[in-house]
């Protein structure tokens, strides 16, 4: 039966992975891996945890767009935005339109995978909600 939780569920994890994939390109194609790590050391992380970020966004982002393990995958995610909150954006202040990126989209984005992890897979998903 399709009510408004599944649909809701289902365009979260689809946008949401659809999000996550064009974050793990933007730093695959774009900027590389290697760059990536550069500018993460840049900020005062390891430079190794570029290819994990990228790792994580392009596996959940797969994962979401599936509806495979939704709720871990979310809470699994959130991590990500709040250290994209804490640099590079947090200086830049609130809104996303400052220079250099504020901490607004980043903290919604943590928000809306909150919720996705609240609502679960949803009927439209290739994992299925256990009775």
């Amino acid at each position: 039966m399709t009510n408004n939780a599944n649909l809701a569920a289902l365009l979260l994890r689809v946008s949401m992975g659809i999000l996550f994939l064009a974050h793990a390109g933007l730093k695959i194609f774009v900027f590389t891996p290697a760059g990536t790590a550069g500018f993460f050391e840049s900020i005062g992380f390891p430079g190794p945890l570029a290819y994990l970020v990228i790792a994580a966004e392009l596996l959940g982002g797969l994962a979401l767009i599936a509806g495979v393990w939704t709720r871990w995958v979310s809470v699994a995610l959130i991590p990500i935005l709040l250290g994209s909150i804490y640099a590079p954006h947090g200086a830049a202040g609130f809104f996303f339109s400052n220079p250099n990126g504020g901490w607004e989209f980043p903290a919604f984005w943590a928000v809306a995978l909150a919720s996705l992890a609240l609502l679960g897979n949803g009927a439209y998903a290739l994992q299925k909600a256990r009775t």
